[in-house]
């Protein structure tokens, strides 16, 4: 998905929920969203705060997490540049319990957990499908920015009420402690 086509869908959902775009969020896990300079990340749209205020919005959150998994998606097999900033973040409201889009934002998490886990070069439907570590350096920024974060993953993980199943969760274990993988 191209930037156009991603800033599109921003305003598309800001003119479905404008509330969004002017509510206060001082919510802790969204601390120094607003800091990223978003614009300087390439395809990223600059509405990437809204989205994940969205998120929080009992109405907005499953329109929002919507947008934002295609925005932080280049396609099924390829993570954004833009996803390594925005994990912080998307780590931080997942565990936080109890609000609607909670299942959703960890499956979220998952695909980029299992996009960025390295290709075996040997393995060539492996490389078919997801291409070579060099030619998609974000995967290496998914996984240093799940790295700078592992102790609030693994706090996350350790709670007995998150909806997850035992292969999602061993997905997310793998980037909380990564083992060595062929090159």
């Amino acid at each position: 998905m191209d930037t156009a086509v991603k800033e599109a869908a921003v305003a598309r959902f800001l003119r479905e929920y404008p509330q969004i775009e002017r509510a206060a969020c001082d919510h802790p896990a969204l601390l120094g969203c607003a800091d990223v300079d978003w614009s300087q990340i390439p395809g990223s749209p600059v509405g990437i705060p809204v989205l994940l205020r969205g998120l929080l919005d009992e109405v907005a959150g499953p329109e929002a997490l919507r947008v934002l998994g295609n925005v932080l998606m280049n396609s099924i097999f390829h993570a954004s540049a833009t996803m390594p900033a925005a994990l912080p973040f998307l780590i931080g409201l997942a565990g936080v319990p109890g609000f609607a889009v909670r299942p959703g934002l960890v499956e979220l998490l998952v695909v980029a957990a299992e996009v960025s886990l390295p290709v075996d070069a040997a393995d060539e439907r492996q490389v078919l499908l997801f291409g070579n570590d060099c030619d998609h350096p974000e995967r290496e920024r998914v996984r240093a920015a799940f790295a700078a974060h592992a102790s609030a993953l693994s706090a996350l993980l350790e709670d007995e009420t998150l909806p997850i199943s035992a292969d999602d969760r061993e997905c997310l274990l793998k980037v909380v402690k990564p083992q060595r993988h062929p090159s």
